[in-house]
């Protein structure tokens, strides 16, 4: 089986970055535009724009992409423009040998000419090769601050989706989803009182959760109310 190609720079996929452990809800059709499912069926996009407010899971789906593409025995990498931007644009050459091309945080080159050009560049290169390009940024194609007309003209090429953020109810399910794929229940009324007096970000449920199955496993108890109310500091 063939690896995600990793850049030298210490860029590596979360392990629990997968679709599976993606609870869509809404967004479901934004995972169906991204999954292999879609090319499975001869309807896969070959260019996908995502974009929503830190925590809603652009960064887990792109990954996830990633972890798919490996299952298939297909290349990939998983490019996050704010953290190699240190590195220059030469990054992203020949990226287009590669199956499935994902570039994250779009908005941390905007305005820089060099990395907006070498992106210009990629994304034909990608095209000329028949390759997927997948890319998500925290706003639209045409609000993500690209200056470069030909950059920006081919961002709007593709489909676009906006990837919304869950409401209560859907952020409760998806704790148990998150839960139920580390092997623990947890009832609605658990669910519920983590939601309410957690931060309310889904990073930072899956942060409760993960420190809260650590202490379930140390005192093998299972998580009731009075447990969680023990081991966190609420």
């Amino acid at each position: 089986m063939s690896s995600p190609i990793q850049l030298p720079l210490g860029i590596q996929l979360r392990d629990d970055a997968t679709f599976a452990n993606y609870y869509s809800g809404r967004n479901q059709p934004v995972v169906m535009a991204l999954s292999l499912d879609a090319a499975e069926l001869g309807q896969a996009e070959p260019y996908v724009f995502i974009y929503g407010s830190p925590g809603v899971g652009c960064s887990h789906l792109l990954q996830a992409a990633c972890h798919e593409a490996d299952l298939h025995q297909l290349k990939s990498v998983y490019l996050p423009l704010a953290e190699l931007l240190p590195y220059g644009p030469g990054v992203l050459d020949s990226l287009e040998t590669l199956d499935v091309i994902c570039i994250d945080e779009l908005q941390a080159v905007a305005g820089n000419r060099p990395w907006e050009v070498a992106l210009f560049h990629l994304f034909n290169r990608v095209k000329d090769a028949n390759r997927r390009l997948l890319i998500a940024a925290s706003s639209p194609p045409k609000d993500t601050g690209i200056n470069l007309p030909d950059l920006l003209s081919r961002l709007s090429w593709g489909v676009v989706f906006q990837v919304l953020p869950l409401t209560d109810e859907e952020k409760v399910t998806a704790l148990q989803l998150r839960a139920h794929m580390r092997g623990l229940d947890i009832s609605d009324e658990v669910a519920r009182y983590i939601l309410y007096r957690a931060p309310r970000s889904t990073q930072a449920l899956f942060s409760a959760l993960d420190q809260l199955d650590k202490a379930s496993l140390r005192a093998k108890r299972k998580l009731t109310i009075p447990f969680v109310k023990q081991v966190m500091d609420w």
